[in-house]
Formats: C-alpha cells, structure tokens, sequence
C-alpha cells in the first residue's frame, strides 16, 4: 500500500479520519507505523497528500490529514479486453488501474467460455476492490470505469471514438508503435485471439491489427506490455 486510499466516510472532521479493517491493520503491521509518523494519503476521486497518525489503539487508526496535489494524469487510453478466466480477471483489472487507465470495457468474443460471465469475480464490490488495490499501488485516487458487454455484435456495433484504434493480434503484419502518447482506443482478445470474424467487425469499425513479435502472451503480461509500449 503505497497510499491510504479515503472515503468520505472515514472523515470525522474537517481533515481527521478513523479507520478500521484491512487499511487499518496494514499501516500497524506492514508500515510498522506509530503515533506521529506521516504516510502518503488520497481521497477517493479527489487530491493526495499526508496524513500523521494521531491514534493507533486496537483495529483503529486515526490521522490527520492534508490533500495538496493532484494525482497522477490518466492514461488516455479505452481499453478493450475480451472477458479473461475468473483467477486472471483481478490481477488484470489491478494492473489496468495502477498504469492509469480510466475507461475498461469488458466484452464477450468467441473465445470466452460462456462460465466466464457467472464468476462472482464479475462482482461490482470485487471489481472494486481491485481496482483500490492498483490505486494504492500506483498513488492514485480515481477509479476507472468498468462496464460489462455480454453481446459481441452489440457492443462493436455501438462503439464510437475519433481516436486512434488498434486491435492487438499475434499474426498481425504491422508491429504495434511506440510512444503514441495520444487518445486511442485498444482492444486485447483472449490468449489465442480473436477470430477471423471478430476481427473483420472491429476493422469496419476502424480498428487496425498489430502485432508485438512471434510471441503468445498472456492477457496479463499482453495489457502491461502493450500500455508500456504505447506510452
């Protein structure tokens, strides 16, 4: 936990929080903090600074706090990721987060077993959670959006942007390029793929194919790379 992630709730007073729970016992047992030391803190959707500890007794902690700077720009990018299994979905949701990336759709594509959709990983308190998890990572308080698109032909159909669109794909010709550092929009299937079909509806849409070599990817390590090499 590289920040103290805030809630509106945790705010007794003007700048004063308690906390109770998982944040509370991280800071006494993996900080090793006390009364009187400062750690980095964040308001959710808000500002970032210090809070000291005021009172540490049993499963409470109290802080005083002070927000005097922005958190870190967004990625401009729209991910699109065609439903991971249920164990990869939250390490790739926390690591979407943590690199700054605001807008996460989540669609169905051939390759998506039809289980994937019941997980309870889909949750909206899970997703939330990991979502906190890559915002305490990254020192950063603003979740991003998840939306969910149980239909293929639908969400393509409706999907709008002027930015740049690539779709990630191993057998593509053109390699994917380097620090774009603009708006796009950037569509990942599942590890083998999406198929013929799939990719012929997002290429009428605008979405060109690229490729990072002969290697098949993770999702996981395939979204870390993929971010890091456009921005």
């Amino acid at each position: 936990m590289n920040l103290v992630l805030l809630f509106e709730e945790d705010f007794v007073s003007h700048g004063v929080v308690r906390m109770h729970g998982r944040r509370a016992e991280h800071i006494a047992r993996v900080h090793r903090a006390g009364e009187g030391d400062t750690l980095v803190v964040g308001v959710a959707s808000g500002r970032i600074g210090s809070g000291t500890i005021t009172s540490l007794t049993g499963d409470a902690v109290e802080m005083s706090v002070t927000v005097d700077r922005d958190p870190p720009p967004p990625v401009p990018l729209t991910l699109i990721l065609a439903l991971p299994r249920p164990k990869v979905l939250n390490r790739v949701i926390a690591s979407a987060t943590s690199l700054g990336v605001k807008e996460i759709h989540l669609i169905n594509a051939w390759r998506v077993e039809k289980s994937y959709w019941k997980s309870p990983k889909l949750a909206e308190d899970n997703l939330r959670e990991q979502c906190i998890a890559g915002l305490e990572q990254a020192r950063d308080t603003v979740f991003p959006r998840i939306t969910l698109h149980r239909f293929f032909r639908q969400f393509v159909e409706g999907f709008t942007s002027d930015a740049l669109k690539l779709i990630a794909h191993p057998h593509a010709v053109d390699e994917c390029p380097r620090n774009v550092n603009a708006p796009l929009s950037l569509a990942i299937g599942p590890e083998g793929g999406f198929i013929a079909e799939e990719l012929a509806s997002f290429g009428r849409i605008g979405f060109r194919p690229v490729t990072m070599g002969e290697r098949i990817l993770r999702v996981e390590t395939a979204v870390a790379a993929l971010i890091a090499r456009l921005y």
